[in-house]
């Protein structure tokens, strides 16, 4: 009856199971033992006289293997166990095992269990997100460091859209030399974050070359892309720097800034104008300069109208000297022009000290690579529409601002993810769990506490991941397995049976009274 009374007590525990109470017959006394035929004396063998002295409890076993009913909470952090693993708990720096998934955070961080307290363990994540199974240990989730998202410089874009080959605007204006291209084209933008979180914004312009007759040959039309600005965050131009004058005016003037553009050899304002207002190539009232820009030729096909190729040399500077591409991956280069930030306005930064991913030319990697192979060179009215994507074709590589944590939740595999508020997840933790070859033979210890016994196998200290036995259920608890109906039937045929028992005891005591009385 006491068990019987817990298990419907605990009827809506969280992670409770239930237990079974099983009898057996106690000891015998003997009248007489068994005997064998006799064929001497013809007489047959007799059974031997036993009478049992009751029963007593053998075992009271605990129905671990059935899992108990799922209840929804809509909560991220609440998770139901659907196999016969267990979460991990650590209470008092001792290691329990409990079904109860209701789980929050601790003032220290520490992923916890509410219904005992517990810490929940698992394994960390490294600062790139991977899982590090070693020994289970406390599930710390909300460190100072965790709680923000470093920003991370991009290094990849995807240049999308449609260049229009009637598109008036395409048409460029050359410089005294015929070749360098001086104005006009078509702007073409894309942003990127550098290391420290701060969003630039590069002005590109295309226009359209004239065919020359290996092109036609091969149906290929060249267009031309080249930098014309890069800005900041507030909209102002890298290039520029603003110096107050005595009188209340501002003077623009170079700021030295420096860039690449498909080639290693960087370049910035030209500043080989002088006269009428304009040092150093910078008109100091109106703002107005010209870049060196390398002029990266962009070949499409003209039957199909997609992107066929960046082409393999590079015009730079006024002289329009060829050069070839600081990419040497073949394939890359087809598709790809690497652009980076050499020296930004402040001319303390520069090469590797930047904030502005840079081009490494012995490992043929970093910088900002631009992809253009999604363009297309469809007609659509004469008016050209581009646009882009942060990050490669993959989305990955985007970079990003700042953040700090927003949420926290769990998926069906055990990973913790920590939301911020730049959109990022990022996994913080894995919940592993025990499973044990003989469940039942875990000891009850409480608060929905179980602990490892000889009889149940012991816990190898590393845990496994949920996937190997089951998976979790988010956003649910597992509720008691106990059956109402079957523990009132019990109850019932436990008192029946008592009740029965008990006759014994009135019975006797009359037969008793009744033997006394014959000597009266």
């Amino acid at each position: 009856m006491d068990v019987i009374g817990n298990n419907i007590a605990n009827v809506n525990t969280v992670g409770f199971k239930s237990s079974s109470v099983n009898f057996s017959d106690t000891f015998y006394q003997t009248l007489s033992p068994a005997t064998g035929p006799n064929a001497t004396t013809n007489t047959a063998g007799t059974n031997a006289k036993q009478i049992g002295l009751g029963g007593l409890v053998a075992s009271i076993t605990t129905n671990v293997t059935e899992n108990g009913g799922t209840t929804t909470t809509n909560r991220a952090l609440d998770v139901a166990i659907n196999g016969e693993s267990f979460l991990v708990v650590n209470v008092n720096g001792e290691q329990y095992f409990t079904k109860s998934g209701a789980l929050n955070v601790d003032p220290s961080g520490n992923l916890y269990c509410t219904t005992n307290n517990g810490i929940v363990q698992g394994w960390m994540a490294d600062d790139d997100g991977n899982i590090i199974k070693d020994i289970a240990t406390d599930l710390k989730i909300m460190t100072a460091k965790q709680t923000s998202a470093a920003p991370t410089a991009t290094t990849a874009e995807t240049i999308l859209g449609n260049i229009d080959p009637n598109d008036k605007n395409l048409t460029p204006v050359y410089g005294d030399d015929g070749t360098t291209i001086v104005s006009g084209g078509v702007p073409m933008t894309f942003s990127f974050y550098d290391k420290l979180g701060e969003l630039y914004t590069v002005k590109m312009m295309v226009t359209k070359d004239e065919v020359a007759d290996d092109a036609a040959e091969n149906s290929l039309v060249p267009y031309t892309v080249r930098v014309a600005d890069v800005y900041n965050s507030e909209g102002k131009s890298i290039f520029l720097k603003e110096e107050p004058q005595t009188d209340g005016s501002i003077k623009y003037v170079n700021s030295g800034a420096k860039i690449t553009f498909g080639t290693g050899a960087s370049f910035g304002v030209d500043d080989s104008v002088n006269g009428d207002g304009i040092e150093n190539g910078v008109n100091t009232e109106t703002k107005e300069f010209r870049l060196k820009s390398t002029q990266v030729p962009l070949l499409f096909n003209s039957k199909a109208g997609t992107f066929a190729a960046v082409d393999a040399k590079y015009t730079v500077g006024a002289n329009g000297t060829e050069v070839t591409p600081n990419r040497t991956n073949k394939d890359y280069a087809k598709t790809c022009i690497n652009f980076s930030v050499v020296q930004g306005d402040d001319p303390q930064h520069v090469g590797n000290d930047s904030t502005f991913p840079q081009y490494d030319a012995a490992n043929d990697n970093g910088g900002i690579e631009l992809d253009f192979s999604s363009l297309t060179q469809y007609s659509k009215g004469g008016t050209c529409e581009t646009t882009y994507k942060r990050g490669g074709q993959d989305g990955k590589n985007a970079g990003n601002y700042a953040g700090t944590m927003s949420g926290i939740s769990v998926d069906d595999t055990g990973k913790v993810y920590g939301k911020y508020t730049n959109g990022e997840t990022k996994c913080l933790a894995q919940i592993c769990v025990a499973s044990f070859s003989n469940p039942s033979g875990l000891e009850a210890e409480g608060d929905s506490l179980f602990k490892a016994s000889l009889n149940s196998g012991l816990f190898d200290g590393i845990g496994e991941e949920v996937s190997k036995t089951g998976s979790f259920t988010v956003g649910a608890l597992e509720m008691s397995n106990v059956d109402l109906a079957s523990e009132f039937t019990s109850m019932i045929t436990t008192q029946r049976g008592f009740q029965a028992n008990s006759r014994i005891i009135t019975t006797s005591d009359t037969m008793l009274e009744e033997l006394v009385n014959l000597k009266r």
